[in-house]
């Protein structure tokens, strides 16, 4: 907000320099910067906090120096004589307005503004318009609160009408531009159609002109989140629905309409009507108990009771009763950041001085760690961090996202009806209202993020997120566990050659890379359930005998449900429960000399069903009662010309050796017809010539 210093003079005695003032000013909490126009006026910069509506005028700053100088407000004129009873009626048809009020003013002269009102307007960022219109913005700035004012002569039926549009419907607005008003958006009506959008903006068909020698002075209150609401589905910023949206003083309202009306009849002439004021559910003001022990145990200090008192009061709040331990006060209508004590006890300690507080170290418990001590705590953390760094040296970069999913993603990715993380919770009031539920696991986000950036023509994308996850178990508070989730894709262009690595095996890789990181032993990949995944190109992955997340493709089905269809690359993903990984981390490495006697190896290929994955036949072969098996792997898989469509061959090399002799050939010999007589016997297949 821009404020010109002298203005503040009009509200509170001010002696000091314009250094003087801001410095003042940010040791209460206020961000200033200062200017000086050409004419060596100074304009303060004052950044505002979103839940600080109060100071988004020149009285709310006057009011924050009186806290921190202790002199008296000054307050303009609002005087105005009621001349004649209006034949107008006001009526409020939603809840969305708590408070309307208005005037009439005949007989006015529109025209220009003296000098002194359109350099302050000019100065605060705002460009005049006519005598009229810059009387409701000098209110707008003085006090804080929105006014508009209808040409009396272009409204019909005498009448003003408080309703949501019912339906979307189009309304030409002061800008000259034609907007959708949402079914919710509220309006202001005549007798025979909108005039206004509340809180917003006025149309075009009232608007007040030179020609224009009778208004209708409107201020009212309006619920800020429907103000909010259709400003953002418009698109429509104005410095009405930024102060609206915010929340204004409901109780300040009538004294911005009598100061303007003031202004109008003695810069504009004309006779002023009575007023007409509809608040049909009075305000309640907020009362808040306040104990002095609580202070000290919350700030750190003893802050002298008469200090709290002194304070209390120049912020312009009322004690109801006082007693050794406690406060009784009510909250001014201007202070909606105000709730609890909690929020009072913070202003307290801003005016009374956080410079005063003294440095101390704050006290640990001394005793066993328990599970959720800050030791544990810090070495979680300082292993995710070496898992996120490993990903990161692996080509990929971090994304942040909201912990919020749209619960239809789970249909679309066919997550089962009896699958946890269709156990979501859902907020009462979402940022967004096509994501109301907290995320079970960050596919659905990471999905956004590669369509977000397939959109900007982007071709290489590997993304992660490290973020907890949130399961509704049915208790006061969701189930949270810290995930890793990751999205390749690399769009291939064409080439003299192929120089392709499977995306599977990539992905599949880096988990590799973070379990021997982290000396996670023994890890192993198995058949994967999940619905979404390509069922040749995933898997589920287990440290130890416990499943701790999922890697591979995404399914062309699923990249058809998403809109990927035309996406040709595969597009690979993956997820790992890291709580569940920190219990397998850091076991114990043993440690062997190096071998003194050569290996031998040898190849054996079997021809199996096609349901068998390879990880079984490299379990039992692992489960063989043999000392001498030091190694597997897998060398071949093959499916296609003669072979069964049903079958494939898998090809596996066995190491060998013994630690105190080199092996002869009759012993490995004996050891591998062992072997595939049992992996035969296991899996019903047969051996294949090699």
């Amino acid at each position: 907000m821009l404020l010109p210093v002298e203005w503040l003079k009009d509200f509170i005695e001010i002696n000091e320099s314009p250094e003087e003032i801001s410095d003042m000013l940010t040791m209460i909490g206020l961000e200033v910067e200062g200017g000086e126009t050409s004419d060596g006026t100074t304009v303060f910069e004052v950044n505002i906090t979103p839940n600080r509506p109060d100071c988004l005028s020149v009285i709310g700053i006057a009011r924050e120096l009186r806290a921190a100088t202790g002199r008296a407000l000054k307050f303009p004129d609002y005087h105005v004589e009621d001349e004649f009873e209006g034949d107008f009626q006001v009526i409020i048809d939603s809840p969305l307005c708590n408070r309307y009020t208005g005037r009439i003013i005949k007989g006015i002269r529109t025209g220009e503004s003296p000098d002194r009102v359109k350099k302050r307007l000019e100065l605060s960022g705002i460009r005049p318009v006519n005598n009229i219109v810059d009387i409701t913005n000098y209110v707008l700035m003085e006090l804080g609160h929105p006014l508009h004012a209808f040409d009396l002569d272009k409204l019909r039926g005498k009448t003003i009408r408080v309703d949501t549009a019912g339906k979307p419907l189009q309304f030409k607005t002061l800008d000259n531009t034609e907007r959708t008003i949402p079914q919710d958006g509220l309006l202001i009506r005549d007798a025979e159609r909108p005039v206004a959008i509340a809180g917003i903006m006025g149309g075009l068909e009232t608007e007040v002109s030179g020609e224009t020698s009778n208004i209708f002075l409107e201020s009212a209150y309006f619920k800020p989140a429907s103000i909010r609401r259709t400003s953002r589905l418009l698109g429509l910023k104005t410095e009405a629905s930024y102060r609206f949206e915010r929340g204004t003083d409901i109780e300040g309202l009538s004294v911005a309409l009598d100061r303007a009306a003031h202004l109008i009849k003695t810069l504009c002439g004309g006779v002023v009507s009575k007023k007409i004021d509809l608040y049909p559910a009075k305000l309640e003001k907020e009362k808040i108990r306040l104990r002095y022990n609580r202070i000290n145990r919350i700030l750190g200090i003893d802050v002298p009771r008469q200090d709290v008192l002194n304070i209390i009061e120049l912020l312009g709040f009322s004690v109801i009763s006082t007693s050794e331990s406690e406060i009784m006060l009510t909250v001014p209508s201007y202070r909606v950041d105000i709730q609890d004590e909690t929020d009072l006890i913070e202003e307290i300690g801003r005016h009374y001085g956080y410079e005063k507080i003294p440095e101390q170290i704050p006290l640990a418990p001394v005793g066993p760690l328990s599970p959720d001590s800050l030791v544990k705590r810090t070495e979680q953390k300082s292993g995710i961090n070496k898992i996120k760094e490993l990903v990161r040296t692996s080509g990929f970069n971090e994304t942040i996202n909201f912990s919020f999913m749209n619960p239809l993603l789970l249909d679309m990715l066919n997550i089962a009806e009896t699958d946890e993380r269709r156990k979501t919770v859902t907020l009462i009031n979402p940022l967004r209202k096509e994501n109301p539920s907290l995320r079970t696991f960050l596919l659905p986000s990471l999905v956004e993020n590669l369509i977000h950036n397939l959109n900007q023509g982007i071709r290489d994308i590997k993304l992660f997120e490290v973020s907890r996850v949130f399961i509704d178990e049915g208790g006061e508070l969701p189930h949270e566990k810290p995930v890793l989730g990751a999205i390749y894709f690399y769009r291939h262009g064409q080439k003299l050659w192929e120089d392709k690595v499977e995306v599977y095996y990539i992905l599949k890789g880096i988990i590799e890379k973070i379990f021997q990181a982290n000396l996670i032993s023994p890890y192993t990949f198995s058949v994967t359930t999940e619905p979404f995944l390509h069922p040749g190109k995933s898997a589920d992955i287990h440290a130890g005998d416990v499943r701790v997340g999922y890697v591979g493709c995404l399914s062309p089905e699923i990249k058809k449900v998403l809109d990927l269809k035309n996406i040709k690359s595969e597009i690979g993903v993956f997820e790992l429960d890291l709580a569940s990984i920190a219990v397998q981390t850091g076991r114990k490495t043993t440690y062997t000399a190096l071998p003194r006697f050569p290996y031998v190896q040898r190849d054996i290929s079997l021809l199996v069903d096609s349901t068998i994955a390879s990880e079984e036949i490299l379990a039992l072969i692992r489960s063989f009662p043999s000392e001498l098996i030091e190694d597997i792997w897998v060398f071949d898989l093959y499916q296609g010309k003669n072979i069964p469509a049903e079958k494939r061959s898998l090809g596996f090399t066995i190491q060998c050796r013994a630690k105190d002799r080199t092996l002869t050939d009759e012993e490995v010999d004996y050891l591998h017809q062992e072997i595939t007589t049992y992996l035969i016997k296991k899996t019903g297949g047969q051996l294949r010539s090699l």
